[in-house]
């Protein structure tokens, strides 16, 4: 007997620009793996939306008229809990990815992506897994950089310098155990591969900067996420920055 297949991820998308949200929902029914039912042209249309149609997850636009996609986002999973939010924009400003993933987004594509990858990334989406665009992860890097190096400019003391921006989807970096410095448990390659993440390099530029295979790549990124107990490439960039690993020796 051949296993059932998995029921397709449920998607709301919320975006102002009905020609756009025609052609997104053209383009994602071609996935078997995902399900367009339901749209929403503002906040409004989205909150009643959602309560009715109870989606997996939502692709949310920032630039909406009334209320703002980032303003949004805590009222969206306060009514349905477990929701995922994904923000599909145009904003390459970092204040917008800062905004949107403290107020809980569970990622940022930029509208200019490509619709397979889209694909892949609503379903890791679904599944737990904080996504930035690798256009933006250069940003979200340098948000935690910077304040990092005014403290040290400063003078401050890691207990006194400014708290930096944090990513809702629990990317706090786990601590290392006591007398193992952060990063020990990881090969030289893995550590070249982790700065890299952090510089905010695709899979595919990683493979060609180290001339090695994409697929070689994939491993090692698998490897680095469990033994540092991280679950995404975001929280690999911020582990990296916070603990000096984001630099290529």
């Amino acid at each position: 007997m051949k296993p059932a297949a998995s029921a397709p991820v449920q998607l709301l998308l919320v975006d102002d620009h009905t020609l756009f949200r025609r052609g997104l929902k053209a383009l994602l029914q071609q996935d078997p793996r995902l399900q367009v039912v339901a749209e929403a042209g503002d906040a409004g249309e989205a909150l009643r939306a959602l309560s009715q149609h109870r989606p997996d997850v939502v692709l949310l636009d920032n630039h909406l008229p009334g209320v703002r996609g980032v303003e949004a986002i805590a009222s969206l999973k306060e009514a349905v809990p477990g929701v995922r939010v994904l923000m599909l924009t145009v904003s390459e400003n970092a204040e917008d990815l800062a905004e949107a993933l403290k107020a809980g987004a569970d990622g940022y594509l930029l509208k200019t992506v490509e619709s397979d990858q889209l694909c892949d990334t609503i379903l890791k989406v679904q599944e737990g897994e904080s996504v930035v665009s690798p256009e933006m992860m250069t940003k979200l890097v340098t948000l935690f950089r910077v304040p990092a190096a005014a403290a040290v400019a400063s003078g401050q003391t890691r207990s006194d310098a400014p708290a930096r921006p944090t990513p809702s989807s629990g990317s706090v970096a786990p601590v290392p155990s006591e007398g193992e410095a952060p990063g020990d448990s990881l090969s030289a390659r893995e550590r070249e591969i982790l700065a890299l993440i952090a510089r905010g390099d695709s899979n595919k530029l990683i493979a060609r900067e180290l001339d090695i295979a994409e697929t070689t790549v994939k491993i090692h990124v698998q490897h680095i996420l469990r033994k540092l107990n991280l679950s995404s490439r975001v929280q690999a960039a911020v582990f990296a920055v916070n603990h000096g690993l984001d630099q290529i020796v």
